[in-house]
């Protein structure tokens, strides 16, 4: 029997719950090895093997090290392009090249702002850190603007790359389920029309219910 392929990290950490998501989509099978952060294992010689950055996640599958959870998802979708879901990743060029482009702005323009907000609204309280209101205020102005892109373009496709659930919608769980769910920055999502059916249809999947189980069991 093949070696489930590992994945180092807290599944709370949003990149790591990012590609728990894409394995669980594509039915590989996986090995959670938790690593506890606030102990400094991310910064051990081992994990820095692995991951020379000392962030979560790193991946393993067999003698393949690898690390940037949207690379581990490339890869994922590409080697396992026969299981699960088989669109994920798009079935041809102009699919991936519209998947490609949606993930392009989610890393380029939708990450900085929503990873900012994320951190000072959900984490920081968390983490006894002073929150930065300034900081807060610019970022939320800039999501907004990205999300009205989103309405847009949502108005016309039912997911952001096309008419199938895909990568590009992937990608953007993890820091929305925290703006939705732990901040009270929701109605940036729900109270637009599109933006809002597109995320009550996107956080519903199985493979996400999955992570935000294994999430609720890790804290």
């Amino acid at each position: 029997m093949a070696t489930p392929v590992k994945v180092h990290g807290p599944p709370l950490s949003t990149a790591v719950s990012r590609v728990l998501a894409c394995l669980i989509e594509k039915d590989v099978q996986f090995q959670l090895i938790p690593v506890n952060m606030s102990k400094g294992e991310h910064k051990s010689p081992d994990f820095l093997k692995i991951q020379p950055f000392g962030q979560v996640p790193a991946f393993q599958d067999e003698s393949t090290s690898l690390f940037e959870s949207r690379a581990i998802c490339w890869y994922v979708c590409e080697k396992y392009a026969e299981k699960g879901n088989k669109g994920l990743y798009g079935s041809n060029p102009l699919a991936k090249a519209s998947i490609d482009q949606w993930l392009e702005a989610e890393g380029q323009s939708f990450n900085p702002p929503s990873s900012v907000l994320v951190f000072q609204l959900a984490f920081a309280p968390r983490m006894k850190i002073k929150q930065d209101q300034s900081l807060i205020n610019q970022n939320h102005d800039k999501l907004a603007k990205v999300l009205e892109v989103y309405e847009k373009r949502l108005g016309e496709s039912r997911f952001l790359a096309g008419d199938e659930f895909s990568l590009a919608d992937l990608s953007h769980l993890p820091n929305t389920h925290y703006l939705v769910n732990a901040t009270d920055r929701g109605e940036l999502f729900t109270s637009k029309k599109n933006v809002g059916r597109w995320w009550a249809e996107i956080s519903s999947r199985d493979s996400w219910k999955k992570v935000v189980d294994m999430q609720k069991h890790s804290s």
